[in-house]
């Protein structure tokens, strides 16, 4: 007889006992926890859908590759369960691709509303979380922090929620979000995405958005990194965009970052729309921010790294003040880009203040 069975049972004994005749109640989720020192992936393994994986406090050693839906992988809190790599570093195809968790699905089979929370991803080789193939995954109250590339990524992904959560010191963006990232396409629906309440502190970028629409960038804070916000598009059609980056403060993001094959050298940049459409910018506090990168600035509009311009985005009612070169850059060739009830001192070019 299985704990659900004997569970049931109990349910139904006492039921009867009361005098209620009630029916036995639906399965009952079960709590698989784990001490430090025992396999995550036995756990994750052993579970079913509406099951949750529950981390106790302590330094748990090695990664978890998360393939059935409706699933919880919890902590007790970032500050008390941490997730680094183990010494059997490449075992199985989460740790062998040098991240800490990985949640896996397809375009075909998502996998579908998994959380992942209240726990600490420190020192993976590549990303401290990665997704693909995901739809309605929750990743809130995580910290990621001194992993080699991203700290929180997701790609091929509908309706995420990333929030609440700490991002520092990761090698390239703290939180990564894309189409695709091993082939060429067009910009992919993020069926409403949501980034938001988020900490995003001395990392390469606080936040890369490459390749997408339909998505909000809300309410995060944005500090010491080499550039805040980075809203990438290019070529391929659709365009990337159809998006808001709203409410956000972005301040002091004066860390330096060396040139690389697709990028110039960063200092300096707060909210960056390079090759976009139809994005709204708006109610962001954005201060001092200072560089002399072609991408440095407060609010900066840059034509894409192939040439293609950014067309009809609204950069409105921000509070853009105290960044070098330029509170507000348009530094994009479209004529269709708009400025509006922007608080600031400089712009290039002159008069959008």
């Amino acid at each position: 007889m299985t704990r659900r069975h004997i569970v049931h049972l109990a349910c139904t004994t006492a039921a009867v006992a009361a005098g209620l005749g009630a029916a036995p109640p639906a399965d009952v989720p079960t709590v698989h926890r784990v001490e430090p020192g025992q396999s995550i992936q036995k756990a994750v393994d052993a579970a079913e859908p509406g099951d949750t994986v529950l981390l106790a406090p302590g330094t748990h050693e090695g990664s978890v590759d998360i393939t059935v839906s409706n699933l919880t992988l919890r902590g007790y809190g970032a500050h008390r369960t941490v997730l680094v790599p183990g010494p059997d570093a490449g075992k199985g195809a989460c740790a062998e691709a040098g991240n800490g968790v990985c949640v896996t699905g397809t375009d075909k089979k998502p996998v579908e509303r998994v959380t992942v929370g209240a726990l600490t991803l420190r020192g993976f080789e590549k990303n401290g979380l990665w997704a693909t193939g995901t739809d309605r995954l929750r990743v809130q109250q995580v910290t990621a922090e001194k992993n080699g590339q991203w700290g929180i990524a997701a790609e091929r992904s509908v309706r995420s929620v990333l929030s609440h959560n700490v991002v520092r010191k990761n090698g390239d963006a703290g939180l990564f979000v894309a189409n695709t990232v091993d082939t060429e396409e067009g910009a992919r629906d993020a069926g409403k995405t949501v980034i938001r309440y988020n900490r995003m502190a001395d990392n390469r970028i606080g936040v890369t958005v490459r390749r997408l629409r339909n998505l909000t960038v809300d309410r995060n804070e944005a500090t010491d990194n080499c550039a805040a916000v980075f809203v990438v598009g290019d070529e391929s059609k659709p365009l990337a965009g159809a998006m808001s980056v709203t409410h956000n403060h972005v301040h002091a993001n004066n860390k330096y970052c060396p040139k690389t094959a697709r990028l110039p050298f960063l200092q300096g940049s707060g909210i960056v729309l390079t090759g976009t459409e139809e994005t709204l910018v708006a109610w962001n506090r954005v201060e001092d921010n200072e560089g002399t990168s072609p991408l440095s600035g407060g609010i900066v509009l840059f034509k894409s790294l192939v040439g293609v311009p950014g067309e009809r985005n609204e950069i409105r009612d921000n509070l853009v003040t105290g960044n070098s070169p330029a509170d507000l850059a348009n530094r994009d060739t479209a004529g269709t880009n708009t400025f509006s009830r922007n608080t600031c001192t400089v712009s290039e070019p002159a008069g959008m203040c």
